[in-house]
């Protein structure tokens, strides 16, 4: 126990960064971030526990250019529908792209769900993390997609 409190220890000293069960509290953060900032130092700012659990997805620069260029379109198809009703048109008109809205949205879903599958979970499978877990996952995405 002495050993790990004193490798504890020695890591805090030259990170910084306090490690062990009271590691990460947001007091922790807190004082670490204005540490940081008065010091002027570039120093490792630790990451909230509950974010750093949370899963992120490795796109290529390829995919997410392509999926940010649907998502820009729908944008600009929005602003349309608002210049739409500034200029105060017909209300089929306003429809009509509305439904092209979500067509683009739904599209988009495919397109990520797709990915996803492709990428995500055929990983998770082939690296032999929970089977089960993954594919109960993708149902419970499924169910909440296709609502």
């Amino acid at each position: 126990m002495a050993g790990k409190k004193n490798t504890e220890a020695k890591s805090e000293m030259t990170t910084g960064i306090k490690t062990g069960p009271k590691a990460g509290t947001k007091a922790d953060i807190k004082a670490d971030t204005k540490t940081a900032a008065k010091a002027d130092v570039k120093k490792e700012i630790p990451v909230c526990p509950h974010c750093a659990a949370a899963r992120k997805t490795v796109r290529s620069e390829e995919t997410s250019r392509a999926l940010m260029r649907r998502l820009k379109r729908i944008e600009g198809q929005i602003r349309g529908i608002q210049g739409m009703l500034e200029r105060n048109a017909y209300c089929p008109e306003i429809l009509i792209q509305v439904s092209a809205v979500n067509q683009a949205l739904n599209s988009f879903n495919k397109e990520l769900l797709a990915e996803h599958v492709r990428n995500c979970v055929a990983s998770d499978i082939r690296e032999g993390r929970d089977g089960d877990e993954t594919i109960d996952e993708l149902v419970k995405v499924l169910q909440k997609v296709m609502k």
